[in-house]
């Protein structure tokens, strides 16, 4: 089985398993002709900060078995960055619609081109990170998914959702574990955050495979993500560019705790699950 987790700055992360499609874009819809099987196993993916030339679906991700296939279906272009490690670095190709691609297992980028509009009016691309990850043969978890006459739907305005969250037993909630181990501990006087490379063996220790967490920036890339969730947008230090990266990460584990992004419980739980794995 494949899992598959669509999240960026401006959308709410959005998980699907094998057999399952996702559709994002401005106001996404499922398009007419559409199968009713197809239609029901869809989540829709609003992009909130879209520009209004943006497609209302701009993109489908099909979830299949052994193989994700993304679909360019909107107008403008995009830039898809495979991030594996293989000679010569990334993967990049340009996207024009009813262009499809396959997608590597692990970090995957989708940039869609002069897609926001900035502060200052101008046109900025907008990146939204897919994510494939091999599962064994298991439930997929839903995320803050509302049934609209029986579809999931994210980003629906009328709908109230969950707080903001990490998926549990996934990258992010293992880094943000080890990150606020001191204080899930009570060491409040703990001298320093724990290095990436503390954290990544923390996560190996944890739950064995410890994804691409042995190249650093993506444990800084992680812990960026969790600093958002845990701050909100306009208060992420990572945003105000203020302070040493150090004291930065510092506050990051303390909120992490503070919000309860993670828990005791959810330390206890992962060293149980060490523990039985052995």
């Amino acid at each position: 089985m494949l899992r598959v987790r669509l999240s960026g700055k401006s959308v709410r992360p959005a998980v699907a398993g094998t057999g399952e499609t996702i559709m994002a874009g401005r106001a996404p819809s499922v398009p007419p002709g559409t199968s009713a099987a197809t239609a029901l196993s869809a989540t829709l993916v609003t992009v909130a900060d879209a520009a209004d030339h943006v497609s209302r679906t701009a993109f489908s991700l099909t979830i299949g078995s052994e193989a994700v296939r993304l679909s360019f279906i909107g107008s403008g272009e995009a830039q898809l960055s495979s991030l594996f490690d293989a000679p010569g670095g990334a993967r990049r190709v340009t996207l024009t619609r009813d262009m499809a691609a396959m997608l590597d297992a692990d970090d995957n980028q989708l940039v869609l081109l002069r897609g926001a509009v900035g502060a200052d009016g101008r046109f900025t691309d907008l990146t939204l990170s897919i994510q494939v990850e091999e599962l064994a043969d298991e439930p997929v978890a839903d995320e803050a998914v509302a049934v609209v006459h029986g579809r999931r739907q994210m980003g629906d305005p009328e709908a109230t959702m969950a707080g903001p969250a990490l998926e549990r037993f996934g990258r992010e909630w293992y880094v943000a574990l080890a990150l606020a181990e001191p204080w899930l501990v009570g060491q409040d006087d703990y001298p320093r955050p724990p290095s990436n490379r503390e954290i990544y063996e923390r996560v190996a220790e944890w739950h064995g495979y410890a994804w691409n967490l042995a190249r650093p920036q993506r444990v800084d890339d992680a812990i960026k993500y969790i600093s958002r969730l845990a701050f909100g947008f306009a208060d992420d230090p990572f945003q105000q560019g203020e302070g040493r990266s150090q004291n930065v990460r510092f506050s990051v584990g303390r909120r992490a705790a503070e919000v309860r992004l993670v828990t005791a419980d959810d330390l206890a739980e992962a060293m149980r699950k060490a523990t039985l794995r052995g």
